[in-house]
């Protein structure tokens, strides 16, 4: 995957102080995108799970699954986005996070990536598959900037570090009748090495 590749198409939605949100529509060549969203629906131990909501515990609207770079097994699909991902960015991402959207009623409500689990000032890479949908990004303050955008197979979505602070994204549900989509969120996570050192570098409160 040339880099060049990703000039055609660009769009930059934010590129301030509130950092920085760049889509690339056709970062990944269909055909490929297909290929992949196939092999990974149905090879991939995908999970459903629970939260408490509302003082109940509900059902996850979405199944989920995810890798470190280091697991063995890692399925060559991923490998392959994740040079995309790297590609695009630079940025050696060591995780994935993925979500499967089975239909038009799975969703992800409006959210930022837990803080704590990305390292500080790496963005976040979004890989797309299968089906389009809608993802919604709100800023948290005034002034209001809202962004309705269509996720198409194929097309990488990065965000910078400090935009998780400034910024919420969701998939909402909808009603029109849409096939599966597959989302590949690569990110750099702290590894032990990283929380050995941080806690090295705290200063001692007992002096």
């Amino acid at each position: 995957m040339q880099t060049d590749l990703f000039e055609s198409g660009r769009r930059v939605l934010v590129d301030d102080s509130a950092g920085s949100i760049t889509y690339w529509p056709d970062a990944i060549d269909r055909t490929i995108a297909a290929r992949w969203y196939e092999a990974l629906r149905t090879s991939v131990d995908w999970r459903s799970e629970r939260r408490w909501m509302y003082a109940r515990e509900v059902d996850v609207p979405r199944l989920v699954a995810g890798f470190r770079v280091s697991d063995p097994g890692v399925p060559d699909e991923l490998r392959q986005a994740r040079e995309a991902a790297v590609a695009a960015t630079g940025v050696a991402f060591n995780s994935v996070g993925m979500n499967l959207y089975r239909d038009g009623q799975d969703s992800v409500a409006p959210h930022n990536d837990h803080i704590n689990e990305i390292l500080d000032g790496y963005p976040i890479a979004l890989i797309s598959l299968g089906a389009t949908r809608l993802m919604t990004i709100r800023s948290k303050t005034k002034p209001r900037r809202n962004f309705d955008l269509e996720l198409e197979p194929g097309s990488l979505l990065v965000m910078s570090y400090r935009t998780q602070f400034n910024y919420d994204h969701g998939i909402p549900k909808t009603a029109t009748r849409v096939g599966g989509r597959i989302s590949l969120a690569f990110r750099v996570r702290p590894t032990e090495l990283t929380r050995v050192e941080k806690a090295r570098a705290r200063p001692n409160p007992d002096g």
